[in-house]
């Protein structure tokens, strides 16, 4: 078993682990067990992204734009080249940034991300990569697109404040003009814009009541019939388009740009499936695995493309369930430290290792 190698992707627990520290637990399980650790920092687009990336970047700078309650955040960018950046729009207009107490998609906005995209151009950049994960906001990308130009106005004309709310008082909204980047917008959701697998889905762990939730989706139903003549119901209906609030849908038709599952994208950059081969199984953790794990999440792809390749699969979650069969599962027990982390991972590996 000393010899065998163990491909290990690690990903951020939510609010409990980053992700470089879920994979010094794993690593050291991986060890205990008698195996060799392969360690991929792993990411769908939502937390952890640039720590994903952080060994291919080539420099970072550091940027002041509007929060998600239009006070100044700074917000991170990793450049992949000179002229190829990434980032998070959870930096920008993430849950993480508004206190508790004041959460509510209702009054969030994305103009930070237009903010950023705009200097990262001046900067440089001709194509920007936005991860879509853990945002606090379900504005469908129209504040982002004030930064373009877009204004949006209310039945007397006036210009409608910077919020998710102000969706619904739409009346007509001016033309801005296309950022002067290419946008990627990396997904970790496969969910349309509208209907009742839309952004709707996301809206309670954004702070909104199901009462908000109905008269934000009014909104994005105003935004899109609005725009109905330039082609937006086609694009709303896109996989990723309800991602981070709609922004998904923003960044097709505010930015011009493409939508990609995030967790392919990061996998691919890592050479994942080159790594699979010769391995003698593949371990990924999560804090939370459910059905939409398997739906644009990285363990989802993960466990898809290691079945693929006949790759044994063990996963590690405290909470699990609609494991796909044949996987090995530890899980149970509460919140990990890293230490439990640690221990679930060699009791996986000596099971997996040790299966027919």
């Amino acid at each position: 078993m000393a010899t065998e190698r163990v491909l290990v992707v690690a990903q951020a627990f939510k609010e409990t682990l980053s992700a470089a520290e879920v994979a010094s637990a794993i690593a050291a399980g991986v060890e205990d067990a008698g195996a060799r650790p392969d360690v991929i920092l792993g990411s769908d687009g939502g937390d952890g992204l640039l720590e994903a990336v952080a060994p291919r970047l080539v420099k970072t700078t550091r940027h002041a734009v509007s929060g998600p309650l239009g006070d100044p955040v700074e917000a991170v960018a990793g450049w992949l080249s000179e002229d190829e950046a990434v980032v998070e729009s959870r930096l920008v207009c993430g849950l993480s940034l508004v206190p508790p107490g004041r959460r509510n998609p209702r009054r969030t906005t994305t103009r930070g991300v237009g903010e950023l995209v705009l200097e990262l151009s001046r900067l440089g950049a001709r194509r920007v990569l936005i991860g879509l994960g853990g945002s606090a906001t379900m504005d469908g990308g129209l504040g982002m697109a004030r930064a373009f130009g877009w204004v949006p106005r209310g039945v007397s004309g006036e210009v409608l404040p910077d919020c998710g709310d102000s969706l619904a008082e739409l009346e007509a909204i001016d033309g801005g003009e296309k950022p002067p980047v290419s946008l990627t917008g990396l997904v970790d959701v496969l969910n349309p814009l509208l209907g009742a697998e839309g952004a709707a889905v996301y809206a309670s762990q954004k702070g909104a009541s199901a009462e908000d939730t109905v008269r934000l989706m009014k909104g994005l139903e105003r935004l899109v019939a609005l725009l109905a003549d330039r082609g937006a119901r086609e694009l709303a209906e896109r996989p990723g388009a309800g991602a981070a609030g709609g922004l998904g849908f923003g960044i097709l038709f505010f930015g011009s740009g493409e939508l990609q599952p995030g967790a392919r994208w990061v996998l691919d950059l890592a050479r994942f499936d080159e790594r699979l081969k010769g391995a003698a199984m593949v371990l990924v953790a999560e804090g939370a695995f459910d059905r939409t794990s398997l739906y644009g999440k990285l363990t989802g792809e993960v466990i898809g493309r290691a079945r693929c390749a006949g790759v044994p699969m063990a996963l590690l979650a405290p909470r699990a369930e609609f494991v796909p069969e044949g996987v090995v599962v530890e899980s149970g027990g509460g919140r990990w430290d890293g230490q439990e982390l640690r221990r679930r991972a060699a009791a996986a590996v000596s099971r997996g290792l040790s299966s027919p």
